[in-house]
């Protein structure tokens, strides 16, 4: 599967202040790492689709993607909510509606994944059920 490795601001800095700020409609996602069993956070926006919440994976196969393969179970956390879910990868004819929900959601900052990584089976989509 496809990668996209973000830069190393991004890894660095502004995930850290967008899991601070919630910027531009961010969260922060807490998965366990599949061999080390350590919490993971990195900043995700989820989107909703027919009162389902999913996350999308702009960079395609990135470790969260694997983690969360692994450990299912996940929490998601606002500015002032925070929940738990579990995780259930969708097939790849059903992402569609999910990706174009969430390019309208997350805007222009996310063109570049999709102009890169084009087909829906580079993108893992994952609906969330509340734990």
């Amino acid at each position: 599967m496809a990668y996209l490795k973000p830069p190393w601001f991004v890894t660095n800095v502004f995930n850290k202040i967008a899991m601070a700020t919630g910027i531009s409609g961010s969260e922060t996602l807490t998965l366990l790492g599949r061999g080390s069993g350590a919490e993971q956070q990195i900043p995700v926006i989820s989107v909703d689709v027919d009162d389902i919440k999913y996350l999308v994976s702009t960079r395609g196969e990135s470790q969260w993607v694997k983690n969360l393969r692994a450990n299912p179970v996940v929490t998601l956390k606002t500015r002032t909510v925070t929940a738990r879910f579990t995780a259930a990868e969708i097939p790849v004819d059903q992402r569609a509606p999910v990706i174009a929900a969430y390019r309208t959601k997350a805007g222009k900052q996310v063109d570049g994944y999709f102009a890169k990584l084009p087909d829906a089976a580079d993108h893992p989509v994952f609906r969330l059920t509340p734990v």
